[in-house]
């Protein structure tokens, strides 16, 4: 071009693919709804009360992001825990098609295979972050996979609470002898544990541990931690708070779908979904690292929690117990062992380098800080 230097040919140049790109990035945003053909409606039904802060808050939030993500294309009807079914009953009304998916805890389904603790957490297991890598990179996901498609299912994580409260008592546990004939509520495969070192266990909706633990029904329950366990008020039946527990040491919950229906959605519309569980994911499990020290403050400072931590007695009963529980599991199927011995081996490749990196930092930080 006569008269146009080299470099306001590149200026013009740079235009055009500037032009180009917006052009095509604004077809790219248009192509969705498009491909969604229209809206569609997912009936949510959750194991956790209305408004709950934490879990609660958790599952609603998740529906209305699947909304907004999709820009309308998904639109959700959420029903908390007994607005349609009662909380454990989620499972049989997502796999019945009645519902189209659930939020909730997989290790409530481990009557039906004991395989389903391992996708919610299990005594001595993966702490949020071990389990994640597992669920994500480590075979996990196609596990759960095969696991929930033989119940019509598909599940994918969406939350997680860190590791878990060792939970409320009216007295110390000094020993195993203190667990015997302990009434308490515990479910998953840490309750299995209990009941074999003697405590009289029980699985209680979170709707209903209060007034049990209120009425004398159970002695003892656990719940999630400090942020979503100031909220039930058990500080008003049970004062001595046991710090992490063996039963949950982190691990995920589950945004469960009807199989047939999730085999109906496009692409796009299963990657939307996908992508508001792993955000929510992420979300509520930094949500309850940054309110845990708030609100364990309160419950001390301003209830009067008496917090404690179990002795290496007690650890030691508690991971004998949990060897003969996962013998047991191991024997009820090949699934089950399956997934029992993947999970043990990445527990200890992911576990193992977390401890020499991450572990080694943090206990050398905590103790140079006086932490802990």
């Amino acid at each position: 071009m006569a008269g146009v230097t080299i470099m306001e040919e590149k200026e013009v140049e740079r235009r055009k693919f500037l032009k180009g790109a917006a052009l095509a990035g604004t077809g790219a945003v248009l192509a969705a709804p498009a491909v969604a053909q229209g809206t569609k409606t997912i009936t949510i039904v959750s194991t956790w009360p209305r408004d709950f802060p934490g879990l609660g808050i958790s599952a609603q939030r998740l529906a209305e992001r699947i909304t907004a993500l999709s820009d309308g294309a998904l639109t959700t009807e959420y029903f908390a825990a007994g607005e349609r079914v009662g909380a454990f009953d989620a499972f049989d009304e997502v796999a019945s098609g009645n519902s189209q998916a659930y939020i909730g805890a997989d290790y409530y389904w481990g009557g039906k295979h004991p395989a389903y603790n391992y996708f919610t957490s299990v005594p001595f297991g993966m702490s949020t972050q071990e389990w994640t890598a597992w669920i994500r990179f480590g075979g996990g996901q196609e596990l759960w996979d095969e696991l929930a498609g033989s119940f019509g299912l598909k599940a994918i994580a969406c939350g997680s609470t860190g590791t878990q409260a060792g939970g409320w008592f009216n007295k110390e546990i000094e020993s195993r002898d203190d667990l015997k004939g302990l009434k308490m509520r515990i479910p998953g495969l840490g309750g299995t544990v209990m009941s074999k070192l003697g405590a009289s266990t029980v699985s209680l909706p979170g709707g209903q541990i209060y007034e049990n633990l209120v009425s004398g029904a159970i002695e003892a329950t656990e719940w999630v931690g400090p942020f979503n366990d100031y909220f039930m008020k058990f500080y008003e039946a049970a004062k001595i708070y046991y710090t992490g527990g063996m039963h949950e040491p982190g691990g995920g919950l589950a945004f469960g779908m009807n199989a047939s229906w999730y085999g109906t959605l496009t692409d796009w519309e299963k990657a939307v979904i996908e992508a508001a569980c792993a955000e929510e994911h992420d979300m509520s499990h930094s949500e309850a690292m940054a309110k845990n020290g708030e609100y364990l403050s309160k419950l001390v400072n301003d209830h009067g929690v008496e917090v404690k931590a179990f002795n290496d007695d007690v650890w030691d009963a508690f991971g004998e117990a949990s060897a003969e529980v996962f013998e047991e599991v191991r024997d009820h199927s090949d699934l089950a062992a399956r997934v029992d011995t993947n999970f043990q081996q990445k527990l200890r490749e992911i576990g193992g380098t977390i401890a020499q990196f991450e572990g080694n930092f943090l206990n050398q930080r905590n103790r140079i800080l006086g932490l802990g």
